[in-house]
């Protein structure tokens, strides 16, 4: 089954896309209804609850796929790593992205549809797209084994990791993340595959989906990847952010940016005159196998407000620093 979210009769509804069709469900139904539901109660929400006549897909605008609850983006693509790794002239990654499934928290109110604008960002002149697959939760779970966690997969859908490389060069050795360079635009879409829709698509513990992207219509040269390249399956990231906490429904997990999936890694084998950055009017178009195609357009954006440099605190406290002391009742 293919979920969408779409604008119609003045709303945003879901809607069961098949082919070139989409059927409208109950405007009281909402996305999270269908996304804990088994296959088998899908089925019966949506003869349930369609709503009006089926629709041709090319007549309804679709929304974001997921406005998620929570966004985790991992790096699990060891082609990918290694490219950024170039660019910054490090030799290896660091070992701990082979002892834990590593991921940023990111702005999830930023969620952008197929055919949405992303305006470039204040101050930015080297504007990416990163290619990547997510996964959308349907059962809320804690403390989940990686054998455990396939059943709290709703589905699947595309997400372009948009990024400013040059905002976030300065502040990543800081060590608290891209900050402004990831914080202005996420795209998810063109709907949801529930996961059972790609069960044929499995290759032993990965769902192997051929991935690539367009730049104005034409495949990046270099070629896309495979999501069987994976270094940590779906399964295994869900157990890692489950720990500990709980994940709910509406919350998404991104696989990290396939090889070949953006022109950072271009970059680190050309210079921007060959491969330049993202422009106002360009077109990006994210493919996934099985699912279908993402598309976004660059338009300008504004310029940043100067906030000049920090203060430094007119006052400082002198501390006298003492062991703290605990009573036990």
């Amino acid at each position: 089954m293919k979920i969408a979210r779409i604008s119609h009769d003045g709303g945003t509804r879901v809607g069961i896309v098949d082919e070139d069709r989409v059927q409208p469900l109950a405007a009281d139904l909402g996305l999270t209804d269908l996304l804990a539901a088994s296959p088998a109660e899908r089925d019966e929400i949506v003869a349930r609850t369609a709503d009006g006549p089926v629709l041709p897909l090319s007549d309804v605008h679709l929304k974001a796929s997921i406005e998620p609850t929570t966004l985790r983006d991992f790096l699990t693509f060891e082609e990918h790593l290694e490219g950024s790794l170039k660019i910054l002239h490090q030799a290896e990654p660091h070992p701990v992205w082979y002892q834990m499934p590593v991921f940023l928290f990111y702005n999830s109110n930023q969620a952008l549809g197929p055919g949405e604008t992303v305006a470039v960002p204040p101050g930015c002149e080297l504007l990416d797209f990163e290619l990547e697959l997510a996964v959308v939760i349907g059962k809320a779970g804690k403390d989940l084994t990686p054998e455990q966690a396939g059943e709290h997969i709703a589905g699947y859908t595309l997400f372009n990791d948009w990024s400013a490389r040059d905002l976030m060069a300065p502040v990543i050795p800081f060590g608290m993340g891209p900050i402004k360079g990831k914080d202005f635009a996420n795209s998810f879409g063109p709907w949801i595959v529930t996961a059972d829709e790609l069960e044929p698509y499995r290759r032993d513990d990965r769902i192997a989906l051929d991935l690539h992207a367009e730049l104005n219509g034409v495949p990046l040269p270099a070629g896309g990847d495979n999501s069987v390249n994976m270094a940590w399956s779906f399964e295994e990231m869900i157990a890692f952010a489950s720990r500990g906490t709980e994940l709910k429904p509406g919350d998404v997990l991104a696989s990290g940016t396939c090889g070949g999936g953006c022109l950072l890694e271009y970059w680190a084998h050309l210079d921007t005159d060959q491969v330049p950055p993202l422009k106002p009017g360009d077109v990006v178009t994210l493919v996934g196998e099985g699912i279908g195609a993402l598309s976004n357009t660059i338009v300008a954006g504004t310029e940043p407000v100067s906030l000049g440099r920090a203060r430094k605190a007119p006052e400082r406290r002198q501390r006298q620093w003492a062991p703290v002391v605990s009573h036990d009742d």
